[in-house]
């Protein structure tokens, strides 16, 4: 074999070797691309973790009739093995008829159903054995509520509801909770069409409480009869009150009031008709405003928080103003009341005394008015000419001019005390000089009246 030959061969050798190389680079590098893949593609479904919603989530139902609503839950992959449901509803506008009802996957009820018609709460718990249940739409219970009273509501999941995964530590992965809205209406006149001038809309509520119904007349009718009550379904009796069209009411209680009224033709009374009303004429309850860092602060822009509740129709917004009431300035009130929430943050103040005004309306567009005052103090030492202020402390001239005189007489008397204290020191060094002088004349003379014998 040649050179030629040999190298030709070697050549051959290392291009196989490099194309099986890229081969299985290849080949390592496709299982690496599916490996990422699975783990993408698998991740998201376990991170997306079980939520629990309700069926139907919506709906349209009438006042005095009874619907189904169903809890159903998504264990978003897993295998669970135990639920806990804990849900709230509006109690004016919901009852519960029949906490439980129909099927469901769970086998041993840990918590039987409980609920509170007067709260608006319902709880239960359950689970099934290991395995347990892996789903995407596992009927967990059915609950019959019964519409009470008109208007929009709704029934959601409280925070502390879980769904627990089939693992040792029962992990809660419950991650996201649905809730139904539901529309309540009063049911369909059955007999005249009723209105009302003072209060239109069946679904506002008004502080007039001087309601004024009116209803159509039909050919032939002779008589009608109506009450007025809080019963959304109730019935008007049988005893005529004449054939006129419209009654007025005055000074009806706080609620929701609804009237009906029947006609009588041919001398047979027909269907009921209802219309509601909702009146609120007191204001939200009492409160005062509070302020951060405090009334009398250095802080040129507080923080101002408040909070109060309303017993009927609810609370709607807030309005705020501020007055100066500084005496040096004249009392000046800033702006026209403004909407705010709370906690409000005033705007840049100077020193000074200022009145903060809080007005909190209810849907019924009463209001009531909270106030706190407030003080605006310098940062450091201030002359006013009243006295002298630092920060929240503030000292008269009268209070100032009787402390430098007590502090003045306090210095003469300290000096009148010392000059008398070094006057009897020098008298006294006198005195026992004098003493020390005549002791030696008397010893001075018996000594020459000894030498003189």
């Amino acid at each position: 074999m040649n050179a030629k030959q040999m190298n030709t061969k070697q050549m051959n050798t290392k291009q196989k070797q490099n194309k099986y190389t890229k081969q299985t680079r290849n080949k390592w590098f496709s299982f690496g691309l599916v490996l990422i893949f699975s783990f993408i593609l698998v991740s998201p479904a376990r991170a997306a973790g079980a939520s629990l919603y309700l069926s139907p989530s919506s709906g349209t139902f009438f006042v005095g009739s009874t619907f189904d609503v169903s809890v159903f839950v998504n264990t978003g992959g897993e295998d669970i093995n135990a639920v806990e449901v804990n849900l709230k509803f509006d109690p004016t506008k919901l009852q519960i008829a029949s906490p439980t009802a129909g099927k469901s996957f769970i086998e041993v009820w840990v918590s039987q159903p409980t609920y509170s018609n007067i709260k608006g709460t319902m709880s239960f718990m359950g689970g099934i054995p290991t395995p347990g249940i892996n789903t995407s739409s596992g009927l967990v219970s059915t609950v019959t509520f019964r519409a009470i009273s008109q208007g929009e509501t709704s029934i959601v999941f409280l925070d502390y509801s879980k769904v627990l995964r089939n693992d040792p530590d029962g992990t809660n992965i419950l991650t996201s909770m649905g809730r139904g809205i539901y529309n309540l209406l009063i049911p369909p006149p059955e007999g005249p069409k009723v209105f009302s001038l003072t209060h239109p809309d069946q679904n506002k509520w008004y502080k007039n409480n001087n309601p004024t119904f009116s209803w159509e007349k039909e050919e032939g009718v002779t008589d009608f009869s109506y009450s007025f009550d809080q019963d959304p379904l109730g019935v008007s009796d049988n005893n005529s009150e004449g054939n006129y069209t419209s009654v007025s009411f005055s000074d009806v209680g706080d609620g929701i009031w609804y009237f009906h009224v029947k006609a009588k033709k041919a001398e047979v009374w027909g269907g009921v008709s209802h219309f509601s009303v909702q009146i609120d004429s007191s204001p939200p309850a009492i409160f005062t405003p509070t302020v951060e860092p405090a009334p009398k602060t250095i802080e040129r822009r507080p923080l101002i928080s408040f909070i109060t509740t309303d017993a009927f129709s609810g609370l709607d917004y807030y309005t705020l103003k501020y007055i100066d009431m500084t005496p040096e300035r004249k009392e000046e009130t800033v702006g026209f009341f403004t909407e705010v929430s709370s906690p409000y943050q005033l705007p840049f103040l100077e020193t000074g005394k200022y009145l903060v005004v809080v007005r909190a309306y209810d849907r019924a567009g009463n209001w009531r008015e909270g106030t706190v005052k407030i003080e605006i103090f310098p940062e450091g030492l201030h002359f006013t000419k009243k006295g002298i202020q630092f920060r929240e402390f503030f000292i008269p001239w009268w209070v100032l001019i009787i402390i430098l005189l007590i502090i003045i007489f306090l210095i003469i008397f300290y000096i009148w005390n010392r000059h008398q204290t070094l006057l009897r020191e020098r008298t006294e060094e006198v005195s026992q000089m004098e003493k020390q002088l005549k002791n030696q004349r008397r010893e001075i003379i018996d000594e020459i009246i000894k030498r003189g014998r």
